[in-house]
């Protein structure tokens, strides 16, 4: 089964997409260049690090992964599973990720979840499988098919990176509500994801934050 996914070649064309459809997304492609493709391998070590990133900033889960690739290499469930919770607390790990990234190791060890089937599969299949283990949402599951599956029609209102760059672009007030975000959103399908990167580009420039596969 195919699925429309963007990538390097085709990533720019669906901003011009959205540029056509929606000003705000356009002055922001004007004032900052196309965003990069943010995409990462669908590994479990790209998975490891979206649950880094859960309700953290950026730079706070990369000070943690950073730590862990420092001390084991390439982040595998075995190696995952070799480290006492100590260990992993050393790199930065709460007690709940600790928690989270074990459960998910056991599950990929034992093919429970196979990420390279998930290639194959529909987007709420995907989500379906992955939301059964203990710690992962929609906001990680929408992170996976976005960056790792690159799937192109995804808008994580989970994100508040997301959401106060929508609030800022479109001036939205603060109590602005999720139906109301979704609906701003409907126009870009179904490549929200690329619009969701647009606004990601502007809000990272704004702060002034690189991200890292």
């Amino acid at each position: 089964m195919s699925f429309l996914q963007f990538n390097p070649d085709n990533f720019n064309s669906f901003c011009d997409i959205l540029a056509k459809r929606d000003k705000d997304l356009k002055q922001i492609i004007q004032k900052h260049g196309y965003p990069t493709p943010w995409i990462r391998p669908n590994s479990f070590q790209t998975l490891v690090l979206t649950i880094l990133e859960q309700q953290v900033s950026l730079a706070a889960a990369y000070s943690a992964f950073n730590r862990l690739k420092n001390k084991v290499g390439t982040v595998t469930p075995g190696k995952i599973l070799s480290l006492t919770d100590e260990e992993l607390r050393a790199c930065y790990f709460t007690r709940q990720k600790i928690v989270y990234a074990k459960g998910l190791a056991e599950a990929v060890q034992s093919r429970v979840i196979q990420l390279k089937k998930m290639e194959t599969l529909p987007d709420e299949e995907v989500r379906a499988r992955l939301i059964q283990l203990k710690g992962i949402g929609n906001w990680t599951v929408d992170v996976y098919l976005m960056h790792a599956l690159r799937r192109t029609d995804l808008f994580p209102l989970g994100d508040l990176a997301l959401v106060n760059s929508l609030k800022q672009v479109k001036k939205l007030k603060p109590e602005t509500s999720k139906e109301k975000m979704l609906a701003i959103a409907e126009p870009w399908r179904p490549y929200r994801t690329i619009a969701s990167m647009i606004l990601w580009h502007d809000y990272l420039k704004r702060k002034g934050t690189k991200i890292q596969d």
